[in-house]
């Protein structure tokens, strides 16, 4: 009976050295991108141009440019003035001439090349009417 005790006070001991916690390794920050206008899954008439305002910003500061892509071609670009923007405002326009749906897709860019994760939206183009 003492031995099932002393084994079992054994069995619960846990006689294993922790490791070391690892301190994370910081992301490095990427630039971000967002299309503040016109909302994802909005309806725009066929035959209009309408205006896409977008927002790119860096916590490092650098905005250099903002590329935006429909249907996954570029279709503008706009540069900044300054290499050290922090935060890039900046309103493009499209020509609404194929009806369905069609995806955009905003993209800023630093001076050294690092560039955003794409921010996507997806607008319909109706028929005039």
């Amino acid at each position: 009976m003492q031995f099932a005790i002393a084994f079992a006070g054994l069995a619960a001991c846990n006689l294993v050295t922790p490791t070391p916690l690892q301190s994370p390794v910081p992301t490095p920050s990427i630039p971000q991108a967002q299309i503040l206008f016109p909302a994802h899954n909005q309806q725009v008439v066929q035959g209009i141009i309408f205006d896409i305002e977008i927002l790119a910003s860096d916590p490092a500061g650098g905005i250099q440019r903002v590329e935006l892509s429909v249907d996954e071609q570029l279709e503008q670009t706009s540069e900044s003035e300054s290499a050290d923007l922090r935060d890039y405002r900046v309103t493009m326009n499209w020509f609404a001439k194929e009806t369905g749906w069609h995806k955009f897709a905003a993209v800023a860019y630093r001076a050294d090349g690092v560039a955003s994760h794409p921010h996507i939206i997806a607008l319909e183009v109706v028929p005039p009417g």
